[in-house]
């Protein structure tokens, strides 16, 4: 007979009753429905605790998380004010000193949260949790190829009933239309291709701006970056993003869009090749004959000269400053002392730099940005704040 659910204390009350009064354990056992061995650990606790080893005893874990006692916690934050270079790890190791045998020690990680909770955890090592598209501080563009506005205009069907995704990008300084290119999805690896034919024949900007959709960022990626916004900065190319829900901050290129549907998609082509061809028409008219007010009625061909910044291929990283360099997996990961730790599948590929900076925790970065710390002790990557929120210049 199992135990009954209306009450298991009751149950094992009966069961150490009927032992006490000199019943063979064998049997009592059986008739409970319980091996030899729980019914031993059910008696034994009760020979050690009494009535109340009967009790049912919770299975929470035994960390403290948020219930560490408060005179442990006082004396962490105390330990940390006297120490204040020292890392959690090295806390907890004074801990051990302070607190032999007294009380149980709590784990580095519920030490780093209590420091965190009290603010005595450096900005930099602090990680940010959120995981949503922000923008960015926005630049200005005082000259050709300060900065370029990227963006995919909105789909639209075709005469063969088929969609067109016409990728946009603009000069902002100058109003140039370097791109119009109808794509029949915006899949990664054709917008990576018309960007290359770009670079190469506009050689490269200082900026690329552009909302926070896909391909451009990735919700899902490291710092929302993209495999193609990836390949952006290892062109040394600063990227820039829009605040979600605030189109008005890639103005210029919106107010193109409008001119575009209206001059190029009524009625549309019947195949994306028809329809690439009146891209290519409005590009000509946009670009070499229709006056803009705002270049004081110039078209943009007249003030556009392409970069002097030219297109070579991706260059070497080096990371002379780091103990060492690692090379991203396939799938996202790298290797540190035999343990695989997440970084993100944007990066595949990549070459990050890494530099010990306390006991088990490491540094990262990519190029001369820093991505966060790793702790080897919880094999994870902790974030920092977003290191691409604002416009840093890899010449400065």
């Amino acid at each position: 007979m199992p135990w009954r659910e209306i009450s298991v204390m009751e149950e094992r009350l009966r069961f150490v009753a009927r032992l006490l009064e000199g019943e063979g354990m064998s049997d009592v056992c059986r008739e409970f429905g319980i091996s030899r061995k729980t019914g031993y650990k059910i008696f034994n606790r009760y020979k050690d605790e009494g009535l109340d080893a009967l009790t049912d005893r919770s299975r929470r874990p035994v960390r403290y998380a948020n219930q560490l006692p408060e005179p442990v916690t006082a004396m962490i934050v105390r330990l940390k004010k006297e120490k204040p270079y020292w890392g959690a790890r090295k806390i907890r190791e004074l801990l051990v000193k302070r607190l032999a045998g007294d009380v149980r020690i709590p784990a580095t990680s519920t030490v780093h949260a209590v420091l965190d909770r009290h603010g005595l955890v450096s900005q930099a090592r602090k990680r940010n949790r959120a995981n949503k598209a922000v923008g960015t501080v926005l630049g200005e563009a005082l000259a050709p190829n300060d900065l370029w506005c990227a963006d995919f205009k909105g789909e639209f069907k075709l005469g063969n009933g088929r969609y067109c995704y016409p990728l946009t990008v603009t000069d902002q300084a100058s109003r140039y239309l370097l791109c119009c290119e109808a794509f029949e999805s915006t899949r990664e690896q054709g917008v990576f291709e018309a960007f290359r034919r770009l670079f190469a024949e506009r050689g490269l900007p200082t900026a690329i701006r552009s909302d926070n959709g896909l391909p451009f960022a990735s919700p899902n990626g490291l710092y929302n970056l993209s495999k193609l916004s990836v390949w952006w900065l290892r062109l040394g190319i600063d990227i820039e993003r829009i605040k979600p829900g605030h189109p008005q901050q890639n103005g210029r290129h919106e107010r193109m869009h409008l001119t575009l549907k209206k001059e190029a998609t009524r009625p549309p082509g019947r195949t994306i090749l028809q329809q690439q061809a009146r891209f290519d028409d409005f590009i000509r008219e946009f670009n070499e004959e229709r006056p803009h007010e705002a270049l004081n009625m110039r078209h943009p061909a007249e003030i556009y000269r392409p970069s002097e910044r030219l297109y070579t291929g991706l260059p070497e990283i080096e990371y002379p400053f780091h103990d060492r360099d690692v090379l991203v997996t396939h799938c996202g990961r790298i290797c540190m002392h035999r343990k695989k730790i997440n970084i993100s599948t944007v990066m595949a590929g990549q070459k990050l730099g890494i530099k010990e900076v306390d006991n088990g925790i490491w540094l990262v970065s990519f190029m001369h940005y820093d991505l966060g710390y790793i702790d080897l002790e919880q094999r994870t990557l902790q974030t920092i704040d977003n290191p691409f929120g604002t416009r840093l210049s890899p010449m400065s």
